[in-house]
């Protein structure tokens, strides 16, 4: 009996120890993280601002590509595999280099200043990754511990440079596994995300929030409305998805050397940032993030095709070899989808859009808790039977498709039982 108490005394200290290396641990990543996040964010919209102010420097595209690869050869990673990697760093044990941390920084920026329609959300993930686990090897940490490290850090930056230090805490726990949260990273990534987040602040680093204005009560007819939306964001995920995958499967097919590849589909882009030019609304609007985008589509203000574009700029941009990501992307597609699908069902084509940014962010990412948890950090808590019906919709109609190869998913969208042998549909 008294055998018994000192061992469950032993191991009531061991846990006390381990949880309070975990909040040091955190606090470490969070802070580091915290400013490179927020330089990160400092370097991307001092791209975006130096290109609105000046587009000529857009006639860089055709070989603004070109450079990244170069890059890209000179550090030895010409194969880098971006947020699949860090995905893989977590579920595989595969390593993930330091260096990946100048190189995203870096190319992030230029792709941005060059006006590639990528995003900053995704490369977040890979600095975050990559430098978790730079931490994880000075502490000589196992194997399990190094991927709640890797974990912790890509909450980190996330947070620090989004403003949502709650979705950022999910994400890294959701995004690996579809199905299955890892719940023992819960603690590092939490403290690691708000202490990104305080250095962010501290740095003037601003939050990105949305108002609505006044919310319709939700009833039938508006359960009808949403409905819609979140099926069909489903499918729009589908489609992103589907069109990033044959931009790169197909180029690669036909043009073998990745040098011509970039200047022609370079070429491409720029043609076509032209050709959009024309119109006074969409002045160079599918270059870049595409953030001034999203909030006209919230204020009710998006053309038809202006998801299309986005899809078509976006998928041209990554196959070119542009690097950022997909997630702020996802954003402006779904919301640009979702004013234009509230027009046509009646409902208020701001909250349509609002409820459609985050429904095919949980389309194309499969991480239906992260996207609640964005809407209500971005949006507020008004609209919640809005955003919860359509993101449930969202995700079962975008079936087993998903924008990162390595993403495991270990239950199936249509069945309780463990469905181990699902694999991407891509």
């Amino acid at each position: 009996m008294i055998r018994e108490k000192i061992n469950h005394l032993k191991k009531t200290g061991y846990r006390v120890i381990t949880s309070f290396m975990w909040i040091l641990t955190a606090v470490l990543t969070g802070a580091a993280l915290g400013f490179i996040g927020s330089f990160f964010y400092i370097g991307i919209d001092w791209a975006t601002d130096m290109r609105k102010a000046h587009p000529e420097i857009m006639y860089l595209l055709p070989v603004g590509a070109v450079v990244v690869l170069l890059f890209y050869h000179l550090m030895d990673a010409d194969n880098p595999g971006g947020t699949n990697l860090v995905i893989s760093g977590v579920r595989e044990d595969k390593h993930i280099p330091l260096r990946m941390v100048p190189l995203i920084f870096a190319s992030t920026i230029f792709s941005h200043f060059c006006g590639a329609s990528v995003g900053r959300e995704g490369a977040a993930l890979q600095l975050g990754g990559s430098v978790g686990d730079f931490f994880s090897k000075i502490l000589r940490l196992n194997k399990n511990d190094r991927h709640i490290m890797i974990l912790s850090g890509m909450s980190a930056a996330f947070s620090a440079l989004l403003g949502t230090p709650l979705a950022a805490a999910v994400l890294a726990m959701e995004i690996t596994s579809v199905g299955v949260m890892n719940y023992p990273a819960i603690l590092p990534c939490v403290i690691s995300a708000l202490t990104a987040r305080g250095i962010a602040i501290w740095l003037d680093i601003p939050a990105a929030k949305f108002s609505l204005g006044l919310i319709k009560s939700f009833g039938i007819i508006p359960a009808i409305q949403i409905s819609v939306v979140g099926i069909l964001s489903g499918f729009i995920s589908i489609l992103f998805i589907i069109a990033i995958s044959k931009a790169e499967k197909y180029s690669s097919m036909f043009i073998k050397n990745k040098y011509l590849r970039a200047i022609i589909l370079g070429s491409i882009l720029l043609g076509l940032t032209f050709l959009f030019d024309l119109t006074p609304t969409s002045h160079g609007a599918y270059n870049g993030a595409g953030l001034d985008m999203l909030e006209l589509a919230i204020r009710r203000n998006a053309s038809w095709y202006d998801f299309l574009m986005k899809i078509v700029f976006t998928a041209l941009s990554i196959a070119a070899g542009y690097k950022g990501g997909e997630i702020v992307p996802s954003f402006v597609i779904g919301a640009t989808s979702g004013c234009l699908i509230g027009q046509f069902t009646g409902m208020d084509p701001g909250l349509a859009a609002a409820v459609g940014m985050v429904s095919v962010f949980c389309g194309v990412t499969n991480c239906p808790i992260t996207a609640l948890m964005f809407a209500f950090e971005l949006f507020g808590f008004e609209a919640m039977p809005y955003f919860m019906l359509s993101i449930a919709l969202s995700y079962v109609f975008s079936s087993y498709y998903s924008l990162y190869k390595t993403q495991h998913f270990h239950y199936g969208k249509f069945h309780g039982d463990n469905r181990n042998n699902i694999k991407n549909a891509i």
